[in-house]
């Protein structure tokens, strides 16, 4: 089959690997689209994982074969995958703290080398602790670039579902790309008073298209001054940062309330950043993380983005670009340099996207 291999730094090369082999209790993936995630580029790009490895992990496609002991699914299924399942026993699954379980840590999809997420490939195995708990049959009338959405869906969930939002509250989301766009649409579902923040025009006509109306130009405009004027001069009660420079962590800070909640999204490298101490302890600030997927959420969100499908929340209309598997390399180029008109970036093996059974 063909792949898209990662040979180091900044060098992903389409080769001919053989189709990964599967097990007792494992299934075997044809994939049909898989978006590509900022985690998978930070990776690409720093080196920060050895190679060769093949990434991708926002994967949907149908089952072509099933090992002994399979229940449940069969060959010809349309599924999307999670690629991390914690263990649900440990410490970390106690305090419901998913993604630092040692479980959880171990990917269980491979499409061949280090398990990796393997959907930048033509065929991806599912190993057995993600076939029992991790593997979604895609309902009919959903195309499959819209099930890809079910893993990032459930990640900004899980930290909308954190921030605790109430109706009364106003919430401010730095970046509107695709993930900024699930967060602040997201946040509005609840009832909050959304307010989205970004560079582009461009980016804030598609928010719109998701009934985010209360646009800031961060180009133009003072956001701080916009969300206290919002919110009767007090500040956002929360601020969700999903872009990924540090800098913007102090406006973040500074647009927030006293006593508000302040969540880093995209902030996956290890660093060192400014923040004022006194804004914490004396203003009484949160500043809170969230990361990757909960599955104490799965069914709800898999849900919210099946029924959204059919009722005004098509994600696939955040697809910008679509690439071969054979382009692979120009669609991670594409994704790693977005611009104006640039969103989220699939990559589909199998050629056009399915159309849906309506």
């Amino acid at each position: 089959m063909r792949a898209a291999v990662y040979r180091g730094i900044n060098d992903v090369r389409v080769e001919t690997v053989p189709v990964p082999e599967i097990g007792q209790g494992e299934v075997l993936i044809r994939v049909a689209a898989c978006g590509i995630c900022g985690t998978d580029l930070k990776k690409i790009h720093t080196g920060s994982h050895s190679a060769p490895r093949i990434f991708g992990h926002e994967t949907a496609g149908t089952i072509v074969a099933t090992g002994e002991g399979v229940e449940g699914f069969a060959v010809g299924d349309r599924v999307m995958v999670f690629h991390h399942i914690p263990c649900g026993e440990c410490y970390y699954c106690r305090k419901k703290t998913f993604a630092q379980c040692p479980v959880y840590k171990k990917v269980g999809c491979t499409a061949g080398f280090e398990p990796s997420g393997g959907g930048f490939a033509e065929y991806v195995r599912v190993m057995d602790w993600i076939v029992q708990r991790g593997l979604v049959k895609i309902p009919d009338g959903v195309p499959f670039e819209q099930a890809a959405f079910v893993e990032p869906v459930n990640t900004c969930y899980k930290a909308i579902k954190n921030l605790a939002l109430q109706q009364d509250e106003t919430v401010l989301v730095i970046g509107q790309g695709p993930i900024g766009i699930l967060l602040a649409a997201l946040a509005a579902k609840t009832g909050a008073r959304v307010l989205t923040s970004d560079l582009f025009p461009e980016r804030h006509k598609i928010a719109a298209s998701y009934g985010l109306d209360r646009p800031i130009d961060a180009g133009k405009q003072d956001v701080i001054g916009l969300t206290r004027a919002a919110s009767e001069g007090r500040g956002a009660d929360a601020v969700i940062l999903a872009v990924g420079g540090n800098a913007l962590i102090k406006t973040a800070m500074d647009a927030a309330r006293p006593g508000g909640r302040v969540l880093l999204f995209a902030q996956t490298q290890h660093g060192e950043a400014a923040v004022d101490p006194a804004a914490i302890c004396m203003d009484e600030k949160f500043l809170i993380g969230s990361y990757s997927a909960s599955v104490e959420i799965q069914d709800e969100g898999a849900e919210v983005v099946f029924n959204g499908y059919k009722n005004g929340f098509d994600l696939t209309r955040l697809i910008s670009h679509r690439f071969a598997l054979e382009d692979a390399g120009e669609a991670i180029h594409v994704a790693s340099n977005p611009g104006p008109s640039s969103m989220k970036i699939f990559i589909e093996p199998q050629g056009a996207p399915d159309a849906p059974q309506v």
